[in-house]
Formats: structure tokens, sequence, C-alpha cells
């Protein structure tokens, strides 16, 4: 009875922050006063500046995609499979860019490449810099940062993925081959669905990334919505430029949960014992060491030393906390609260997940990651829709509303990695606790949770840091006076001097850094000891 009740309220819960504010949203924008009427639809199909819209926002996340998975993939073999020197390392300074907000990289880029007070301008010329920033504040300036970004996302599970081959068919391999015909006859083949997922998921994240285009000043349809909204308040219209973004995003999760979930599921993580020896990279070792090292310089260390060049003075760092220390507080309030409830959120809808326990298992599946890739704009949209009522006034005009979106968008996140952790337990001992008679939540709490924990941490540090670095959907939905700290360096950015932006910056830099530094030295410690 226990489980029942706890399985509707998480459905409700689902379908009230998630499902629901998009239908009110669609519905909306058919009624024009007071009747049904398809004319925002009408007229955004009738405009050309829609298929020019179009036609940008599907070529940005395609070479954002190509970049990402060019460059990723033999990262993740490097990194995960070779004796590459430093692999830690080099695969957490690889990371850096998709912990922080994607607009602080483009920020960067802006102060090195771009305007009349850059490094382009002072060591080549005020010519030269004109001819970079020409380049940098348009389609080639967001595939750079959004595929710098969303790289790692490759990297990881292109590692992942082929560490999850097994290593008694590489063996066999080894027979009659070198590692070169293994790799490209059996370990790559065998790791593609882990590979196209991460494809699929660059392509999406930059289909609905707002922040990056609207920095660098390149029209797509997330920007539209975003402007339609924020600045003409017109919901109609920018529900009918999100909708070409919505069918796409659908369209893309139905091809992949068809022809890519299926294979992906038969890749097992692979035991300490059966783990293979690395491929021994013998004179190559030091000039991959030195490619990956320019390339991690390129495009993680140098827009950081931008930053830090740009805000060198303590002062600014002053001048930075004075006006947005609050936010920052704010930040990691928000995003500590919207972690512990997602971790909680996720960890039931995981285990229902993962036990198959409701009939409708795979649309709640399909609802958590639709949501997680769909455009924040449209979410944030969809939010102020459905709650700026009189009667909810108490939920929009407070924190509760930012809650909700980061509920609504980044369940996925932990409930996938509850599901991966409760695969690991073997579903006796569950069995085995309720023949003695233990309810179930005792078996949850005293045996599932405690034998899960490392997957609960893990997702309670991951959505802490998507909801620290958010910015779309606090942007269209906090309440007055609770603004976070990307939103306000966001917001700050058109106004104010380039050293305090780059303060800000570096801030939220090391907001996200430091916890995962006190992390790995809590955790360091207890595998070496295990």
């Amino acid at each position: 009875m226990t489980r029942r009740v706890v399985s509707v309220l998480i459905v409700l819960l689902l379908v009230v922050i998630g499902l629901l504010p998009l239908l009110v949203m669609f519905g909306q924008s058919l009624i024009v006063n007071g009747r049904f009427s398809t004319e925002f639809y009408q007229a955004s199909l009738a405009s050309a500046r829609t298929w020019v819209l179009l036609g940008h926002s599907v070529a940005l996340p395609l070479l954002t995609t190509l970049f990402a998975v060019v460059l990723g993939v033999p990262l993740g073999l490097l990194l995960g499979k070779t004796d590459l020197r430093y692999r830690t390392l080099l695969m957490a300074l690889f990371t850096i860019p998709l912990l922080v907000p994607p607009y602080i990289m483009a920020v960067s880029w802006s102060y090195a490449l771009g305007g009349r007070e850059g490094l382009v301008a002072r060591w080549l010329g005020v010519p030269m810099a004109q001819q970079t920033s020409a380049w940098l504040f348009g389609l080639p300036g967001c595939v750079l940062v959004l595929g710098s970004t969303f790289l790692p996302i490759v990297m990881f599970l292109t590692r992942t993925s082929l560490q999850s081959v097994n290593p008694r068919l590489e063996e066999a391999g080894r027979l009659v081959s070198g590692w070169f015909g293994v790799l490209t006859g059996i370990s790559l083949p065998t790791a593609l669905p882990g590979i196209l997922l991460s494809a699929i998921l660059v392509f999406l994240l930059s289909l609905g990334e707002f922040s990056v285009p609207t920095f660098l000043r390149y029209s797509v349809f997330s920007v539209e919505s975003f402007t339609q909204f924020a600045a003409f308040h017109e919901v109609g219209a920018a529900t009918a430029s999100a909708t070409l973004l919505v069918l796409i995003v659908l369209l893309i999760l139905v091809v992949e949960r068809r022809y890519i979930r299926r294979p992906l599921a038969s890749l097992q993580p692979i035991s300490d014992r059966e783990e293979t020896v690395p491929i021994a990279l013998g004179a190559l070792r030091a000039w991959l060491f030195m490619l990956v090292c320019l390339l991690c310089g390129v495009l993680v260390v140098v827009p950081l030393l931008v930053l830090v060049m740009q805000s060198a003075s303590p002062a600014i760092y002053v001048d930075a906390l004075a006006r947005a220390g609050d936010s920052l507080l704010r930040s990691m309030a928000y995003a500590a609260l919207g972690a512990s409830l997602l971790t909680i959120l996720g960890f039931f809808l995981g285990y229902f997940l993962a036990r198959r326990r409701l009939p409708f298992w795979q649309a709640l599946d399909f609802l958590t990651i639709a949501l997680l890739t769909l455009p924040s704009t449209v979410i944030g949209v969809a939010l102020v829709t459905l709650w700026n009522r009189p009667a909810t006034i108490f939920i929009y005009a407070t924190p509760l509303i930012v809650l909700f979106g980061y509920l609504a968008q980044y369940t996925a996140l932990t409930s996938r990695i509850t599901v991966a952790a409760l695969n690991r337990i073997p579903a006796s001992m569950e069995e085995a606790a309720a023949m003695v008679g233990a309810g179930w939540l005792r078996r949850v709490g005293y045996i599932l949770a405690p034998l899960a924990k490392r997957g609960l941490v893990a997702g309670w540090l991951v959505s802490y840091l998507f909801c620290l670095r958010d910015t779309g959907i606090t942007m269209m939905v906090y309440p007055p006076g609770g603004e976070t700290l990307p939103v306000r360096t966001f917001t700050l950015m058109a106004n104010s001097p380039p050293r305090l932006i780059a303060a800000l910056c570096l801030i939220m830099v090391m907001a996200t850094l430091i916890p995962l530094g006190l992390l790995h030295g809590f955790v360091r410690p207890l595998r070496a000891a295990r």
C-alpha cells in the first residue's frame, strides 16, 4: 500500500511540474480572444524569418555535435584505454566548461578575440581583432564555445562504453591483429551505441541553448522564444517559436529509444578482475600527450587565463562580491535545496524504473528525458504560463517556482543515476527482506538506499552542479530580488565593465570547482581504504 501511494505521488508530481505546464502553454497558444485559433502558428509558418531561424537552429547543433564527436571520441579513447600520462588531471580539466554556465566561455573568448581592448588587438592590432571578432560573433564562435562545453559528454560516454567492452573479445582479437585492428574491428563498433547516444545528447543540448547564441548574436529559435516572451510578453508567439524545437526533440528521442537504447543496454560495466591492461602507446606517448595538452590549453586553460588577466585586481573582486555576493549565496542555497529534492525524487523514480513496478514506466522515463532535453526557455515559458495566476501566487512569487523548474528539467539526471546504481544490487536481497516481513519503506531505507549511497551522492553532486549553473529556467521564473549568480552576471554584461564581468565569471567557476575538490578529497581516502 505504501509503495502504491509513493508511486502515485511521484507520477502526480512529475505531471504537475513537468507535463501540465507544457499542455497549458500549448493550449493557451491556441486560444485568441476567447476562441480557438491557430493564427500564431500560421503567422510563424508564413514568415521567412521562421525558416531562417530553423536553418540556424539545425546548423548550430549539427556543427557542434560534429566538433564534439571529432575531438571527444579520440579523447575518450586516449584517456580511457591507453597509458597516456596524467589522464585523471586532463579529464578534470576538459570537464570544467561543462560545469559552468556556457556563456562564461563565450565571455572569455570575446575578451581574447574581440574588441579594441582584447588580446588580439593588443598583440596583432585592431584590424586583425576586427576580423577575429567578426568570426567569433556568429556561427563559428557558437560552435567553438558549445563544442568545447559539451565535448566532455562525448569523452566520458566514449570512455565508459569502451571500458564496458568484454576484454576477452579484445584479447581474442589481439591474437590475430594489433591494437589498431582490435579498436576498429571490435572495441569501437561495440561501443558505437554509447557514442551515438553522446552525439544525440550534444545535439539536443545545443539545440536548446540560448545564452551563448544570445551573447554571440546568432539568431536561433531558443533565443527567439525567449525574446518574444521576455521582451514582448507574447506567450502565443513564444510558443509558436518553440514548437518546431519541441517536435525535433521528440522525433530524435523516439529514434534514440527505438534504435540506440536497446543496443546500449547490452553494454555492462566490467569488473576490476576483468579489466584489461591499458594500450601501450610506445614512442607516440610523448607526442600524443603534448597534442592533448595543446588541445586542453586552447579549449580550457586559455579562456580561464584570459578571465584571470582581465580581472587581475583585488579591488575588482571586492566590488564583484559587493554587487553579487547575495546572488552567489542564493545560487548555492537554491542548488543545494534543488539537488536534495532531485535526489529524493530521482531515487524513488529510479526505483520504479529499475524494478519496472509501474505499468507505464516507459512513458514516465520518456517524459523525464524529454524534459531534460527540451530548451530551458520552453520550460520557463510553460511554468510562467501555468503558475502566474492569483490563486498560485504563493508559488510563482517565491523560490518555489525556481525549484519547480529544477525538478522539471533535471529529474532525469538523478533517476538515471539511481537506475544504474540499483541495477548493481541483486533483486534477491529485497525479496529476502520481504520474506521475513520487512515493509517496503524499511527495505528501501535499510537495504537499497545504503547499498546505493555512492549513486545517491553522485546524483546529488551532478544535480547540484546543473542547478548551480542553470541560467535559462532561472532567468525566466526567478521571483523579484531572487536572481542567482549566473542570471545576475548575464544581466550585468550589457552595461558593466569587462573587468567586473570577468571577476564574476571566475567567482562562478570557483563556486563550481571548490565543491568538486572537497568531494574528491573526501572520496579518495575512502577508495584507498576500500
